[in-house]
């Protein structure tokens, strides 16, 4: 069996990255709250999820995964992962949606904060038994400090709102799935960068990057991202897509290994993009977080996504407990 990714979805990949090379370079990181989403719109990126009824494409979470490595790699800010594909799990019916018009934020369980929620039209807030939909004009806004410029927090607070009885799970699965991608690109895009300037920086009359401790450092963040990718394959094939689209399981059902398998994608996503920060960092040495600089958003993004939808101890935790506790087998 062949478990790489087909001809359309690398091809669907490679169209999103050409988009945001063009409309959304590292420049556009310091003026712009959403470059390129206009773009991404055009293309039909915010429908990939979307049932044929509600004006999308209908694609699995496998599908869009190179799509979305590239939204990490190009550190595109704004809500992607919520937008396109935690909503449409439960608001897949939502005007505008498809095309863009519509953003979508997230207060997920276990997080104190929302990010991007100041761009949303609607507000997502998981609660005990489901979830919890928030119109713009409902909510009140707070910022709070955070990590990433391009990712800020704000805490949430409203007095209306519209109960969904959907469940939790499959969505949350789904968005720490694509979450896992982002952190994939990002990692790839920060190992890319640091090569580059290893091969350009000399010292003693050498490219650092001939040196044997550089070498090695480089050699453990490509390793470390080359054996978290497949893990977020993995987890892509084991998540249900929404209702009314492909699945991992019969009717959008995830896979029993689903959360096992997620937990192990977020886990290993989130240590190669950590590795993969502190490895720039170092091989830049203090230029590196300088306000200058175009790499400290790649290195803030590296750490904000991998808090996001729970972090590595809580996945590793989550990962233990279902190796041990008799889950799934290995190959269900």
């Amino acid at each position: 069996m062949n478990f790489g990714f087909t001809d359309d979805q690398l091809a669907l990949g490679a169209t999103v990255r050409d988009v945001l090379r063009a409309h959304c370079p590292p420049s556009a990181l310091r003026t712009e709250r959403r470059p390129a989403w206009k773009q991404l719109a055009g293309l039909g990126f915010f429908g990939l999820l979307l049932p044929d009824g509600s004006g999308g494409l209908a694609l699995s979470p496998a599908d869009v995964l190179p799509a979305l490595e590239e939204t990490g790699r190009a550190c595109l800010p704004g809500p992607v992962v919520e937008t396109a594909v935690l909503a449409p799990y439960l608001v897949a019916h939502l005007p505008g949606l498809a095309s863009g018009a519509v953003c979508v934020s997230v207060l997920p369980p276990g997080q104190a904060y929302a990010p991007d929620a100041d761009l949303a039209d609607l507000l997502v807030v998981a609660r005990a038994g489901g979830w919890h939909l928030v119109r713009k004009e409902s909510v009140r806004l707070e910022p709070r400090p955070g990590v990433d410029p391009c990712r800020p927090l704000f805490e949430v607070a409203f007095d209306v709102s519209e109960e969904r009885a959907a469940p939790v799970g499959p969505a949350l699965l789904a968005a720490t799935v694509a979450t896992a991608a982002q952190l994939i690109g990002v990692a790839r895009e920060l190992l890319a960068v640091t090569v580059a300037y290893a091969r350009a920086r000399t010292q003693f009359g050498a490219a650092i990057g001939s040196f044997q401790a550089v070498k090695h450092r480089l050699a453990d963040v490509a390793v470390a991202v080359e054996f978290a990718a497949p893990l977020v394959h993995r987890a892509a094939l084991a998540v249900g897509g929404p209702v009314g689209g492909p699945a991992g399981g019969p009717a959008g059902v995830p896979l029993p290994s689903a959360e096992r398998d997620v937990s192990a994608a977020k886990a290993a996503a989130g240590e190669a993009a950590g590795l993969a920060a502190r490895v720039a960092l170092q091989v830049h040495g203090a230029i590196g977080y300088t306000e200058e600089l175009d790499l400290r958003f790649w290195l803030a993004r590296a750490w904000s996504l991998s808090a996001a939808y729970g972090t590595t101890d809580a996945h590793r935790a989550r990962l233990r407990t279902a190796v041990l506790g008799g889950g799934p087998g290995r190959y269900p």
